[in-house]
């Protein structure tokens, strides 16, 4: 049995498996709202620790001193762990994590030696997702360019947006495809026109440094409103009542796919152009010809929005590169639990190695 784990700033979602040398699904698998614990011990705790039996009725032998059916009273065993992986969304260095948009500190070895896992690796949460997604089928992505990538192995590139944004490089080794960490997400913003341009100086009147995650994430979305609402002061009054008391960025999003609020419409149309040139200067860094794709919790709900050619159209917009860039596949991951899938892979080669 192995254990996979999705950390991320808003949700942890833990599974188990036991997988051989092909795709399987969980055997259970559940979703925590990481704000409500103080670390991923605290979850992984009443993840695996086994429900309590109810406590049999008392017969009428137990109430006059006899033995009664004691034995369905004794909790039941915590399962067997042979190996562990979790991707963290936050840099991992010496297998350790001090999460990003989560105030946890995540030590591979102290989890180990609290829940007796022989084998616990943590991975950066995209580096997880990289894995998963050499595990995906057809029909869990969504394609924006069908490209034409070499008949040769080259690279691939990963490019997530959710609570944050997270970036990742896969390269193949001749054998197979090895993934990079990365804090790609935390790089400079670099705007490519005059309203990007004032977008920036709007950011940095809030920020010392504005990086892509300012602007490609869920509160990224609400910033970009916000800056729409500012500047061209077109917010209707019943958008501004529903963001206030619900999530901005669900809010915003599902009145600009409905049409209903230009500015709304406004912010969607930035957001895609914006992630579209990062994704593309992902892809010029990586020279991914074998494809990008897109991940994360964001693009499937505006899936949509990606496929209306605006997004496409940043991501080629490299000048004399337009050519190359039209070439790369860009794929948008539709399976949620992708990042999982690859957590899992590593566990079950985890649970084969040498012992240490």
């Amino acid at each position: 049995m192995i254990l996979a784990g999705d950390i991320g700033g808003t949700k942890t979602n833990l599974a188990l498996y036991e997988w051989a040398s092909e795709r399987v699904e969980p055997l259970r698998l559940e979703s925590f709202h990481s704000g409500d614990y103080t670390s991923l011990e605290d979850i992984l705790v009443e993840f695996l620790t086994p429900p309590q039996p109810p406590r049999p009725v008392e017969s009428r032998e137990t109430t006059e001193g006899g033995k009664g059916d004691q034995a369905d009273a004794r909790p039941s065993e915590r399962v067997k762990l042979a190996a562990a992986c979790f991707g963290i969304a936050g840099p991992v260095i010496d297998n350790r994590c001090q999460t990003t948009n989560l105030p946890w500190i995540v030590d591979g070895r102290a989890i180990a030696k609290k829940f007796e896992i022989p084998r616990v690796q943590l991975l950066n949460d995209l580096e997880a997702t990289a894995y998963g997604i050499l595990w995906l089928r057809p029909d869990e992505l969504e394609v924006l360019n069908a490209g034409s990538p070499p008949k040769k192995r080259q690279a691939l590139a990963l490019i997530a947006a959710g609570t944050g944004l997270g970036e990742s490089i896969l390269f193949w080794d001749g054998k197979s495809y090895r993934p990079m960490p990365s804090e790609g997400g935390h790089t400079d913003f670099a705007p490519n026109n005059d309203q990007e341009i004032e977008l920036l100086r709007y950011l940095r009147s809030q920020y010392l440094h504005v990086s892509y995650e300012r602007i490609l994430s869920g509160p990224g979305l609400h910033a970009i409103y916000e800056f729409l609402r500012d500047t061209k002061k077109n917010e209707p009054t019943w958008l501004a009542e529903k963001i206030k008391i619900g999530n901005p960025a669900a809010e915003i999003a599902q009145a600009g796919l409905q049409g209903q609020a230009e500015i709304a419409k406004q912010a969607l149309d930035l957001f895609a152009s914006i992630y579209g040139a990062e994704a593309g200067n992902l892809a010029l860094k990586a020279l991914s010809l074998d494809g990008v794709y897109v991940g994360g919790g964001i693009a499937p709900k505006l899936i949509t929005k990606l496929k209306d050619g605006i997004f496409m159209k940043a991501f080629m917009n490299k000048g004399r590169y337009k050519k190359l860039m039209s070439q790369m596949p860009v794929k948008v991951i539709m399976n949620p639990q992708t990042a999982l899938l690859g957590a899992a892979s590593v566990a079950e080669a985890l649970s084969h190695a040498p012992a240490p």
